[in-house]
Parts: C-alpha cells; structure tokens; sequence
C-alpha cells in the first residue's frame, strides 16, 4: 500500500464530532455518559489509524461507517458493562477459588435483596431500642448447629485464626505441629497470619510425624495455647502420625493453656453417608473439648465468605473487645446470606437439596448424565456440522482446598472445531458476554456438567454459536 493510498484512508477517517451527530451513535448515550462515549470514539479511530498504517494492503485496510460504528458500540458497552460478572462454570471445579468458591443458594436471595435496597436492624436491639451486635443475627444459630457456647463471625478465616491468636496468644507462644503449617491460597502461610498477631510459632514433631509428647516437651511458662491446623488442601500419606484433637485438649487442661483448631473447609454435616471422604465437622472438634474452633464461610459450608469462629464464651466474649475486630468485621450483606445458609442446616435434607455446593458434591452421576444428555442434544440440534459433540465419562473436583484427593465420577461434553484449535474455542467461549469458563484435555474443549446448571444451557449454546461463526 502506497503512503497516498494510506493518506486517502486516514483522510476518510470520520471526525469525532461527525461521529457524534450520528443517529446510532447517539443512542450509545442511553446506556452511558457523553465523556466515556467521546473517549470510546477517539479510542476506536486511533485504533482504525495504527491499523492503517501497519497495513500492506488496502483491500484489507478498507473502512466502512457500519463497521467503525458497531466498533464504537463494542467499546462503550465493554466500558459500561460490570468488571465483576457472571459466569458459567464449566470447570467441574465446585468450590472454584478463582470463580467466587461457594454458590448462594436461591432461597437467600430475596433477604439479600431486601436487606441490601433497605435500611436494617444490622446493630440494632429492636426489642430494647437500644443499640446491638450485629454477631446477635447468627451467633444462636452457630451455637444451635454446633453446640458451641459462643460465637461470632469475622471477613474469612484468615482473620479469624488472626483474631484468635492476637486475642488469646499475643507476645506468647503457640505449639503446632511441622505437618500442619500450611499455606492457604494467595501464597498466606499460617506462620505468617500467626507473626502478624503477635503470637510466636514453636514447631514440634517433624513433616509426617508428630506426637504428643512433642507437644508437651515444648510447653513452658511462655506458652499460651497448643493449635492444631487441619490439612484440608492437601494430604500426607503413608508413614504418618497426628495428635487426636481429644488428646491435645487433655494435654492443654492438664498444663491449664488453651487448645484451639483452625478446620478450614467448615464441614457441617458428616459427608460420608454420601459417599464423600471423611472429613472432621465442626461439631466433632467442639466435642473434642477446642476452646475455640475456627472455619470458612464459602467452602464446604456453602455460604459466603467469611471466618467462623466458635467455642468458649470467655474466649469469645474477649475476642469481641479487641480492636482488630473492627478492621475484620463483616458486613450486612454477608450476615444475611450466612443466616440464610445456616438456617438451611436445621434440616439435613433440605440443606442437601438447596446448597448449591453439598448438592452438586452429592449429585448421583446418573443425574449429571442425563442433563449432558439434554444439553447434547439441543447443541448437536443447533450448531451442525462445525464442531464434533460428545459425551465422555471424566472426574470432578472439590476444589477451594477442601478433600484435595477426591475425584467425583462426571459426565462432560466434548468439543472439537473442525476450524479453530480447542485453546481458542476455550479462548471464544470465556470472551463470551457471559463468560463460559472451560478446561482443555487433550486438545478438546470439555465442559463438566456437575456445575452447570439447565438454565445456563441457552448461554453455553449462544457462547458456542458464536464462537463457531
């Protein structure tokens, strides 16, 4: 291309005032204000500009009004439209960290809605007219569910081991066991949570081993509480050993120092009756005698995120009054989606049916064969013969650190374009307007139904329709 045929288009560019008093253009202000439209056309004609000037060919380089306008419209809508979006997990991943873990189930929405669009009793003692807790909302829940004597809810459960060790082992020592110093995602260890309490770490016992008397030869006038840390991202097999949580709490009241457990994935209800691995529930440490058991909101649990903390009143009660529960506090929002949630555990079956994480973890596989079969069908019904459909027997996984070696038997769709490659028809579907999120196994693009739901079928056939055109 010749610089006179370059000068010629660029001199075809339309102005932005031009553009401005287009009749299409003008209705983008419906949906956004004139300053992120006026940026949107001069990001638009820039492009066109660059795209001119690298061309070699002018055929290629040739503009049409259409085409700028529907460019133009792209932006803007991509401007205007939510960073924090919905999308349609394909994963098989049913606590997907990276996908916002746990789903709320359907029957929370509208206290959220309500409590979000109007004022509350968030701290508030209605009955006296005086102000409140807002720990009130769920602390008897918590209690009723777990048989604690106290409870109280923190952002997650990262601030709440924080919380306990700052409140209950400041400028002392706490015992823990090599085997359990885990890192939890975002590369957060827990010798690094429980320096930024002011709690010093002793480790005792080895990786694989640890007993109880490594526990009591490291007690001494220093120490303020043993810990024990539940591995529930991941597992040492073979030549291994750990302290019952019944045998540290015997050891901790016989040297008269707290015992406290940090579960993690927040088990509710024994799993194992459905055909899930064993896993130890909240209530089987507070058993145990753990003056203060802590657990995620969004995992195994099934509601938002948060840090649970329960266990002995005085603990508790002191952890209330210390200033870092101000910076850790939750908010409206994420108290009404936990009552919620928590509500739904006062009866098993109906939490098994309406939490969207303990009923996809117990889903029979006949089940998610069956809505394969329907999602198939209506996709081999709609996309022809430019893309090769099936269904294939594959695994799903917990994820959000919970049960890291079990494998869950699924059904997923495959898919394989017999024009662009899987990584791109992975790359299309997740640019989708509601992003279809995928995995890649050899070379074809799979979608595991455990975590798709009926309704989602319609987005994953217009994502897909597109993505092939």
């Amino acid at each position: 291309m010749t610089m006179l045929d370059k000068k010629n288009l660029l001199s075809s560019i339309p102005s932005v005032d031009e553009l401005l008093n287009n009749e299409e253009i003008n209705k983008l202000l419906d949906i956004c204000p004139r300053s992120v439209l006026v940026d949107s056309i001069r990001d638009c004609l820039k492009k066109y500009r660059d795209y001119i000037l690298k061309s070699q060919d002018i055929n290629e380089a040739e503009l049409k009004l259409n085409d700028i306008i529907a460019a133009i419209g792209g932006h803007v809508r991509n401007k205007m439209d939510n960073h924090l979006k919905r999308v349609v997990n394909g994963t098989g991943v049913v606590l997907h960290t990276n996908l916002g873990r746990a789903c709320i189930s359907s029957l929370v929405i509208e206290s959220l809605l309500e409590i979000s669009s109007r004022y509350s009793n968030l701290e508030m003692d209605i009955g006296k007219g005086i102000r409140g807790s807002r720990y009130d909302h769920v602390e008897d829940i918590l209690c009723r569910i777990t048989k604690a004597e106290a409870a109280m809810v923190v952002n997650n459960n990262a601030a709440a081991v924080m919380l306990v060790l700052s409140t209950m082992a400041k400028s002392g020592e706490v015992v823990v066991s090599r085997g359990q110093l885990v890192e939890i995602g975002g590369s957060f260890r827990i010798p690094d949570v429980m320096a930024q309490s002011g709690a010093k770490l002793v480790e005792v016992g080895t990786t694989n081993k640890t007993h109880l008397w490594d526990y009591e030869m490291a007690i001494n006038e220093n120490t303020r509480a043993l810990m024990k840390v539940h591995t529930s991202n991941y597992r040492i097999c073979g030549f291994t050993e750990e302290v019952s949580s019944e045998a540290l709490v015997e050891l901790a009241r016989e040297k008269s120092i707290p015992a406290i457990e940090d579960l993690g994935s927040g088990v509710l209800i024994d799993l194992t009756k459905y055909g899930l691995p064993y896993e130890p529930t909240v209530q089987e440490a507070v058993a145990s005698g753990m003056d203060v058991v802590t657990f995620s909101g969004d995992k195994m649990l099934g509601g938002p995120q948060a840090g649970i903390i329960v266990g002995k009143r005085h603990h508790i009660e002191s952890m209330k009054k210390n200033p870092l529960t101000r910076a850790f506090r939750i908010d409206k929002l994420t108290l009404a989606a936990l009552e919620g949630t928590l509500k739904l555990y006062l009866d098993e079956e109906r939490a098994i049916k309406n939490i969207p994480v303990l009923k996809m973890l117990t889903e029979s596989k006949k089940d998610i064969e069956e809505r394969a079969s329907l999602l198939y069908k209506r996709l081999i019904s709609s996309i022809g013969e430019s893309c090769s459909v099936s269904i294939e027997e594959e695994f799903s996984e917990v994820g959000g650190g919970s049960m890291p070696m079990h494998r869950m038997p699924t059904a997923a769709i495959c898919l394989t374009s017999h024009r662009i490659t899987a990584n791109e028809l992975e790359k299309r579907l997740r640019s989708n307007e509601i992003p279809v999120i995928t995995r890649i196994f050899k070379d074809r693009v799979l979608i595991d139904m455990r975590t798709i739901w009926e309704d989602e079928f319609a987005i994953i056939e217009g994502a897909l329709k597109k993505a092939l055109s």
